[in-house]
């Protein structure tokens, strides 16, 4: 065994220094305190526990949701020469008596379980033989009730700390704001753990928020720049998933739906064909993701609005786990929070629809803000930054604002004019003049607003209206076909006492200015990219022989160093980023002789 941690890191773990917090948290743990660490997904927390495991005693025993999460992670471990295992309902008897069986005999540093397996008389008495090194409770937010992804099975870890007092407990978190942070402490029975709160900003993310016209247009230009790169693609409803992924796949990208109504069969091929980098995007509800441990995700697009900051920052998180550049696309549309705000107000709980409404109007705010996307994404969770990314499109692009007045007055006068009757859509069609045989039956071509507003287009006048709606000025029914009414809000813009400016609309992502800064992103490695798609096309020919995802192997970053430097030795290759003395052993010649070859 490595005489200190930064040993192990280096030998086992093949990284040269610790990131921020790592270090303390390790120490302590080894030491035999109990931890919660709140830390952005790709900041190094499965270290905080698996780098402990290895210099304490006896067998780690992680805490996960779910079986796609075990298997990723036991994967890498075992490709790194660390002894580990999952024990769960995939296993076949033989394989489940072999782990357990391996476990008594002192042959393995972590194992990986489900809360509820973990939590049963029977395993706890079972551990009651065995010396435990740790506890890790991993995505550790579903403990609370107020976490964006609570699950039941959680709650009975707090029990853990009574049945097993010897092991430290870590708790590990990427999502939690302040009120979730206590309840997740409380619902652990952990009122002493040390927190290591060490922020939630991903630098390397550049978050962009587009207004939805054509959605499905607007995706497929997104991805067209991005063909070679692997994604997700949320959108709220199963139908939708299916529709998009149907309209892409005709496109000719490499996509697949995955949705909690396909056969568990289907999802796991979709899953593990994504893994394995054969589909480059998925196209999901929020059933996919907690489980995917994809280091390389380029881009997270959402179609559809998510139901809150905390969903938006888990999914968006997803993305650029390697460090990597890496891009969040919102497709920002009124429609869609007119039918998530219809939702909510279905709920028989008024508690609970506070609540989601509260979160719900706290995602719009992130939608429409015309300052630094990060700044309020971090300040959501209670972080303050005093000055601008750099890194997402209003800092990149600054946004045009645009002068309404008279075209407000002219949509409100509209509203009026059809009796205050009337959806949206038939609004902008007497703005327009439409010739439209209902409009043209209900008298509306002789109304005094018909055709006011010929000279704008389509789009231009639903993101007006809805801005309207948003900002007060304009009711919509949602039970009642959504109907528009007017509000005491717009009587003194109809009179003229009041102006009204709006961000001028924005329906592509807005190229990168020459020369923008951005502030906290560490500048591109300079690599040859023929080289590095040599290496790519090894690394995904070894994962398949071994059947692991090919980030198993060695990650893009780890590639994308090797393509820079191109090391010519075993010595060399050892001071690569992600190469540890197990895979230098298993894969060191392999890629050595890819790199001669093309220097």
């Amino acid at each position: 065994m490595p005489n200190s941690p930064l040993d192990t890191l280096k030998e086992v773990f093949g990284y040269t220094r610790f990131r921020p917090f790592q270090q303390e948290i390790i120490e302590r743990l080894i030491n035999g305190e109990d931890l919660f660490v709140l830390m952005p997904t790709g900041g190094g927390k499965s270290l905080c526990y698996q780098l402990p495991a290895l210099h304490r005693p006896g067998v780690a025993v992680v805490v996960s949701p779910l079986i796609s999460l075990m298997k990723d992670q036991v994967d890498a471990l075992t490709a790194a020469g660390v002894r580990a295992a999952s024990y769960n309902s995939s296993l076949s008897e033989g394989e489940s008596k072999q782990t357990l069986a391996r476990l008594h005999a002192g042959q393995l540093d972590l194992l990986y379980i489900a809360p509820e397996r973990l939590m049963s008389e029977a395993f706890l008495e079972r551990l009651r033989g065995i010396e435990i090194a740790l506890f890790a409770i991993d995505e550790a937010h579903c403990v609370s009730q107020w976490g964006h992804d609570f699950r039941p099975e959680y709650r009975q870890l707090s029990r853990l700390r009574e049945r097993l007092p010897g092991p430290p407990i870590i708790a590990l978190t990427a999502t939690a704001e302040p009120h979730t942070q206590k309840d997740i402490l409380r619902g652990l029975n952990l009122p002493q753990a040390r927190a290591f709160i060490t922020g939630f900003d991903r630098p390397n993310i550049r978050y962009t928020v587009v207004d939805k016209a054509r959605p499905a247009t607007q995706l497929k230009e997104f991805l067209s720049h991005r063909r070679q790169q692997s994604g997700i693609v949320y959108a709220l409803s199963r139908k939708r998933v299916e529709t998009v992924t149907a309209d892409l796949v005709k496109a000719g990208v490499k996509a697949a739906a995955y949705h909690a109504g396909l056969p568990s069969g289907r999802r796991q091929e979709v899953q593990d064909a994504f893994q394995r980098d054969e589909i480059l995007v998925v196209v999901a509800t929020v059933a996919f993701g907690m489980g995917i441990d994809k280091s390389n995700v380029r881009f997270v697009v959402h179609y559809d609005i998510p139901k809150n900051i905390e969903s938006y920052y888990q999914e968006t998180g997803r993305a650029g786990r390697d460090g990597l550049p890496s891009e969040a696309l919102l497709l920002f549309g009124y429609g869609d929070i007119a039918i998530a705000r219809g939702l909510i107000e279905q709920s028989g709980n008024a508690e609970r629809k506070r609540i989601e409404l509260q979160r719900l109007n706290s995602i719009i705010g992130f939608g429409e803000s015309q300052t630094c996307r990060r700044r309020l994404l971090l300040g959501y969770f209670g972080e303050q930054v005093r000055e601008d990314c750099g890194n997402c499109d209003i800092c990149l692009s600054p946004p045009e604002t645009i002068e309404v007045t008279e075209d407000a007055r002219k949509a409100l006068s509209c509203v009026y004019r059809v009796g205050q009757r009337y959806g949206l859509g038939h609004v902008i069609e007497v703005l327009r003049g439409s010739q439209n045989q209902r409009l043209l039956q209900l008298g509306h071509d002789r109304l005094s607003t018909y055709g006011i507003g010929r000279d704008k287009g389509q789009d231009y006048w639903g993101a007006l209206l809805r801005h309207l709606v948003h900002q007060g000025y304009l009711k919509q029914d949602l039970d009642n076909f959504s109907v528009l009414s007017l509000t005491e809000n717009a009587r003194p813009l109809l009179k003229g006492e009041t102006t009204l400016s709006i961000p001028k609309p924005r329906t592509k992502p807005q190229p990168t200015p020459r020369g923008a800064s951005r502030k906290r992103e560490a500048p591109p490695l300079s690599y040859d990219q023929f080289l590095f798609a040599q290496l790519r096309a090894l690394r995904k020919k070894l994962a398949d022989q071994e059947g692991v995802p090919p980030f198993v192997i060695f990650s893009d970053a780890t590639l994308i160093e090797m393509a820079a430097t191109r090391p010519q030795d075993h010595d060399a290759l050892l001071t690569i980023n992600g190469v540890g003395l197990h895979k230098l052993e298993h894969y060191g010649d392999k890629f050595l002789a890819v790199i001669r070859e093309f220097s």
